[in-house]
């Protein structure tokens, strides 16, 4: 494909997520997360077949396992932060707790 044109692309994705996300009620960012959680999931995959490519090329290998590393740090960090996120939303113990030995 021609630079230019990726580029485009590349511009073009960057403005639409910008306005799709800064459009999200705060209700909905947990949910949201979680399912950008398991889009990059689908990316890991996308990045072990390209740092497995067999095409002589060593540049591959070196972008593909950055790739790699990426988004796993993507997905375990955005998993952190869903659970920690749902947390806030249990129930918290509102009795005091009973100590021994008192009456």
């Amino acid at each position: 494909m021609d630079l230019i044109l990726l580029f485009f692309i590349f511009t073009l994705a960057g403005f639409l997520g910008f306005e799709l996300i800064a459009k999200v009620p705060s209700q909905l960012h947990t949910p949201l997360m979680s399912g950008s959680n398991a889009i990059s999931g689908i990316t890991i995959v996308g990045a072990l077949i390209a740092a497995g490519a067999d095409d002589g090329s060593w540049v591959t290998t070196v972008l593909g396992t950055a790739a790699v590393t990426l988004a796993m740090i993507n997905v375990v960090g955005g998993y952190f932060v869903t659970d920690r996120m749902l947390g806030m939303f249990k129930k918290k113990d509102t009795k005091p707790a009973r100590k021994e030995g008192s009456s």
